[in-house]
């Protein structure tokens, strides 16, 4: 598993399966989108404004990379 947070967007992103392939977004809030992979598996999970529904930095004994963009 991955976790990526972009400190500009607000966005995190965790990454279930690291495999390539197509996926679909499925909505489950305005703040909350699932990739669904083969199988109908959940691949990744999209929060944003996340630091609104979780404490982000909590997440740090996990491995947490920070992303910035210009």
């Amino acid at each position: 598993m991955q976790i990526t947070y972009n400190v500009k967007t607000d966005l995190l992103y965790l990454r279930l399966d690291e495999r390539k392939q197509e996926v679909l977004n499925k909505r489950l809030s305005d703040d909350v989108v699932l990739d669904i992979g083969e199988g109908d598996r959940i691949i990744g999970i999209e929060i944003l404004d996340a630091s609104k529904h979780l404490d982000v930095q909590g997440l740090m004994p996990v491995k947490y990379e920070q992303v910035q963009t210009a």
